[in-house]
């Protein structure tokens, strides 16, 4: 068996003398610096004293220097010993996590979704969407385990592309390559206003409503904000553009303390609205859409469709919720 150690390449003119070190040599080298001493690691290894010394010589004979220094029957490890141990502990730990997985995937109560969203999606929809899962769940013996990673585009796309999640939730409207898009919401986005606002007595927000308000705005690579941009250029509205985030709940929390107006994905409007933040349509289209994405060359799990499923209906409920929102 190869050893734990890097393998040298082979035209190395040490691949030969690598080839000779298995991975017996590095447990008992490895049991040794646990153990302390050639007895105690013969007892770690459930092998003799002498079987354990004559590995361990072979082992530095192999390498070409001693490891250790034998003072009065004891070994002490060398400066190349302690390096040499860094090494083997980080390879022996990944070897151990190694086996855990494999033993996990054996148990269906360790079995684990991976999903990757955009962070509004984390916030806005994937919850009620897991809740309902859940809900569903309640019976079973084996309860869904799901690990949610939050990413922003392009990185969401391209994680998705190389097959790292069993589930990705995007805004883009197109498919990344190597993945299946599965549309969940078509809406408009929507405006966001304080509620002391003069302009929240309006049930529909024009572009000129906008004229030189004080405005909040997603950071400037945002595909939302180009085209919210672009929609006030046409129409020759200027704003007063003094603040901007990447985060769609971070301009709902600015709006909240007063620090201006904003246009914001409804589902992310939806969930921070309350008593000192609300909600109006726009009398223009900025169109929001939201897509499952699944990876095509990665092997499915079967919890994938149920929280498919669940998606598609808490995107269908914070639609009818918005609608009775924005209802005058």
């Amino acid at each position: 068996m190869p050893s734990p150690l890097s393998t040298p390449s082979a035209h190395s003119p040490h691949a030969a003398q690598a080839d000779l070190i298995a991975h017996r040599h590095i447990e008992v080298f490895r049991a040794v610096m646990t153990a302390g001493s050639v007895t105690s690691a013969a007892a770690l290894l459930y092998s003799s004293q002498p079987t354990v010394s004559r590995e361990l010589a072979r082992l530095e004979q192999l390498l070409g220097y001693p490891l250790f220094e034998r003072l009065q029957g004891r070994l002490r490890p060398n400066a190349r010993a302690l390096a040499l141990w860094d090494e083997v502990q980080r390879s022996w730990q990944g070897l151990e996590r190694v086996v855990e997985r494999a033993v996990a995937l054996g148990q269906s109560h360790e079995a684990q979704l991976s999903v990757l969203c955009l962070p509004a999606l984390a916030h806005a929809l994937l919850p009620g969407a897991l809740a309902r899962l859940q809900q569903a769940q309640t019976h079973t013996k084996a309860p869904l385990r799901v690990s949610v990673t939050p990413q922003e585009s392009p990185l969401l796309e391209e994680w998705m592309t190389a097959q790292r999640f069993d589930l990705g939730l995007s805004e883009h409207t197109t498919t990344p390559p190597g993945v299946q898009a599965v549309p969940l919401l078509t809406l408009d986005e929507v405006a966001v206003l304080p509620a002391a606002h003069p302009l929240a007595a309006q049930a529909v927000l024009q572009v000129q409503d906008f004229a030189g308000q004080p405005f909040v705005s997603l950071s400037a690579d945002d595909p939302y904000r180009r085209q919210i941009d672009t929609r006030f250029a046409e129409a020759g509205v200027a704003r007063q553009l003094h603040l901007q985030t990447h985060s769609a709940v971070a301009v709902c929390a600015m709006v909240q303390q007063g620090l201006g107006l904003a246009i914001v994905n409804p589902l992310t409007a939806l969930a921070m609205a309350g008593p000192g933040l609300v909600v109006r349509r726009l009398g223009f289209s900025v169109p929001f859409s939201v897509s499952a994405l699944l990876p095509l060359h990665r092997p499915g799990l079967p919890e994938v469709t149920p929280l498919v499923q669940a998606l598609r209906t808490e995107a269908a409920a914070a639609h009818a919720r918005l609608q009775d929102r924005l209802t005058p």
